[in-house]
């Protein structure tokens, strides 16, 4: 069965999606953008970093709600609008996971949904 992930601090899908789901023992994020809590119509300011880190805060609401964290991602896969930025954001990376790290896909886009720099998604396992 696929469930939906509700989760009381995450802002809600900007469209016809969920911001996770979970089948069986696998929990998906969606792609995350760095919305702001206040206004989730806008991305957080400041740059590459800034921004991966508030996505990181989003997917650790979305992971706890099924009692799991960062330590159960095993896959993830990173969006860059300028592959430049991957240093910044592996550093966030290095710091925000712990070893053993999860495997990572990075991709440069052209463009990404409210002029946001990044986006990431996840799949961990419970």
């Amino acid at each position: 069965m696929k469930y939906s992930i509700n989760a009381p601090h995450v802002p809600d899908a900007p469209g016809p999606f969920s911001m996770g789901t979970t089948a069986g023992r696998l929990i998906f994020t969606a792609g995350q953008v760095a919305l702001d809590p206040r206004h989730p119509d806008r991305i957080v300011e400041g740059g590459v970093a800034s921004q991966l880190e508030r996505i990181l805060d989003i997917v650790e609401e979305l992971l706890g709600e099924c009692d799991c964290s960062v330590v159960d991602v095993a896959k993830a896969t990173l969006y860059l609008t300028c592959f430049d930025d991957l240093p910044e954001a592996e550093a966030v990376i290095s710091r925000r996971f712990p070893v053993p790290a999860p495997a990572l896909s990075v991709v440069e886009v052209s463009r990404l949904p409210l002029g946001a720099l990044v986006e990431m998604d996840c799949i961990a396992c419970r």
